[in-house]
């Protein structure tokens, strides 16, 4: 082949396209080799993305850092730091306990003889209540007993009826804590003790803290009601006290038991050796549709004896607000049970020594509670009879001397000085007592406030049902409302609550017809505004109380008419009046009436001096 110059040179050319197009592919292929890289990079950043966004791998990460956690703050109790809830449950005649080997705790109760108000077992305690003290693992670090799982031993029957199981925790250097439960046969009350084996390393400064949450839970028809009758009580120096305002209470004196109480039932944390110090924060839940009553945290201390194997003896109540079984507890414990506190603690003795003998008394052979209380009542009457009669004996003389009652109003006209003394003396002279009417009035407040706190508390009273009303410890309904008014009237309507109104008004009518004419339109028109507010406030109560009050109405109208038609005759009382005043000692005056006459005498001067300087100017 020739060579020539044309030749050489076409090659040369076509060599160069060949180089070129080749470096060319060569940097596109590269180009797009970035291209794709790139996207694949991008992609797979979104996949991560995607991967990291998703709640279960989140959930798994999650898991994962908090079991690491947890194995790190068990230290020698790593094994028990990660496990799965295992649930035994104990039973005797009134309850069946739930154990959680999480916590070695109780985790719930459900008590066999009581119902709540959706006809279900009544339950104390969740999952979502937490009881447990601090211990230390080693390696500077803690964890709460709470958090780690325990392995139970199984449940064990003693000779004398009662069940144990025991919850233990354990490390290799021989360190061990051991929750030890005991049930007893037929009771409410469940023995506790916790064994510390190394208890002086386990625990710092030899004291032990303990932290207890608890959500009190609705049980009652009325969780409103529910939630403004429950409490939180304790027991602190010797002395019982509670707390259902305030929020916290910070606690000085030695602890020995703690309780969280609803309308009815209570859970109660007993330390045998008291708990040396603490607070307590407890909250009401706002009213809402949420069924928890109230939640309450205590964190108490226990100061442990300087010893490596330690018993810390406790117990655990969860059962009725019962007086009978309480006062057979811890002490202290029978106060839980309302009957009378604070400002109303003088109600108390009532409740014990005549309200609560009488009732049970009649419950003894009485089966329906509606006529117990029936019977309760006309016993209360009875033996305020002395005093009724007293009363109405006043009234009936006043009703005698209201034509010279009258008769001195008008001779003294806007001298109401003038016209009391004047009245002081016609009362001394006649033997009326002014302040006779208003002793059974007063002797009624006590009375009501030792009933009011008796109904409340007495739990004999709850499910029970009288005539329409289906539980005695509620309030009674015939009608709804769409709507719920103000104060403690609520969305119904309650018969009892009418029935109680209807006859208060009743007599307000007829002491208002038998007595003389009142002047001051306040005093003249509360008998009628009593009854109307009392429809407001009577309209929640319990049906216990508010058919209390319409056998009290009842029974008094009864004895107003028989008295005064048929017992006292006026005729005599006007000559008896008449025979008084010509008694010398109708005009002696007792110190009382002489004090009274020298304060209105001073009154009288004082109106005379500053009507003279008036007219004077």
């Amino acid at each position: 082949m020739n060579f020539d110059k044309n030749t050489i040179i076409g090659f040369g050319l076509l060599a160069i396209l060949f180089f070129g197009f080749f470096w060319y592919n060569n940097n596109a292929q590269q180009e797009l080799q970035k291209q794709e890289k790139h996207v694949q990079d991008s992609i797979a950043h979104v996949n991560a993305m995607r991967a990291i966004q998703n709640p279960e791998n989140l959930l798994k990460d999650s898991l994962h850092q908090d079991s690491l956690m947890k194995q790190a703050s068990a230290g020698n109790f790593t094994t028990a730091a990660i496990g799965v809830p295992t649930f035994d449950t104990i039973e005797n005649e009134v309850m069946k306990v739930v154990f959680t080997n999480k916590g070695g705790r109780i985790q719930s109760v459900v008590l066999k003889n009581y119902k709540a108000y959706n006809g279900e077992d009544v339950i104390l305690g969740s999952a979502h209540d937490s009881l447990g003290y601090n211990i230390n693992t080693g390696n500077n670090n803690s964890a709460n007993t709470n958090n780690l799982f325990f392995a139970a031993s199984g449940i064990t029957k003693n000779a004398d009826g009662s069940q144990q199981i025991e919850f233990k925790l354990s490390d290799a250097s021989g360190q061990s804590i051991v929750h030890q439960f005991t049930v007893l046969p037929n009771n409410y009350m469940v023995n506790w003790n916790i064994l510390l084996q190394g208890a002086n390393t386990l625990v710092s400064n030899n004291q032990l803290n303990f932290t207890w949450i608890d959500h009190a839970h609705q049980v009652e028809r009325s969780a409103h009601y529910e939630r403004i009758t429950s409490n939180l009580c304790f027991y602190e120096g010797n002395n019982f006290d509670y707390i259902s305002a305030k929020a916290n209470h910070q606690f000085e004196k030695p602890i020995s038991w703690f309780s969280n109480v609803q309308q009815f039932f209570n859970v109660t944390l007993v330390a045998k050796n008291n708990f040396t110090g603490g607070q307590i924060e407890w909250k009401r839940e706002s009213e809402d549709t949420s069924k928890i009553l109230f939640n309450s945290t205590a964190n108490l201390q226990m100061k442990l004896p300087a010893e490596n194997s330690v018993t810390i003896p406790m117990q655990m109540y969860f059962g009725p607000n019962d007086y009978a079984i309480l006062k057979n507890e811890a002490k202290g414990m029978d106060q839980i049970v309302n009957l009378g506190r604070s400002l109303y603690a003088f109600v108390r003795p009532i409740n014990l020594y005549i309200i609560m003998p009488v009732f049970n008394f009649f419950a003894s052979f009485v089966s329906n509670y509606g006529w117990v209380i029936l019977l309760l009542t006309l016993f209360i009457r009875l033996i305020t009879s002395p005093l009724t009669y007293s009363s109405y004996l006043s009234g009936a003389k006043m009703k005698v001397l209201k034509p010279e009652l009258d008769a001195l109003k008008q001779k003294f006209g806007s001298d109401q000085q003038g016209f009391a003394m004047e009245q002081m003396k016609l009362y001394r002279e006649a033997g009326v007592n002014p302040l006779g009417g208003c002793i059974p009035a007063l002797l009624q407040i006590p009375i009501f406030f030792a009933l009011y706190s008796f109904f409340n508390s007495n739990i004999a009273l709850r499910g029970q049902a009288f005539l329409w009303s289906k539980d005695l410890s509620s309030y009674d309904v015939i009608a709804r409302l769409p709507f719920s008014l103000p104060f403690n009237f609520g969305d119904h309507i309650s018969l009892f609550t009418l029935t109680a109104v209807l006859t208060s008004f009743l007599i307000s009518i007829y002491n208002m017809t038998s007595t003389p004419t009142q002047d001051n339109p306040a005093l003249k028109y509360m008998p009628y505004i009593f009854p109307f507010f009392m429809l407001f406030f009577f309209n929640g109560l319990p049906s216990a109380l508010t058919w209390y009050y319409t056998v009290s109405n009842t029974v008094t109208l009864i004895i107003q008419f028989i008295i005064q038609k048929k017992i006292i005759d006026h005729q005599k009382i006007l000559a008896k009046i008449e025979q008084k005043r010509k008694s010398p000692k109708a005009k002696t005056k007792s110190k009382w009436q002489e004090r009274y006459e020298q304060m209105m005498e001073s009154q009288k001067k004082l109106q005379d001096l500053k009507d003279r300087t008036q007219k004077k100017k």
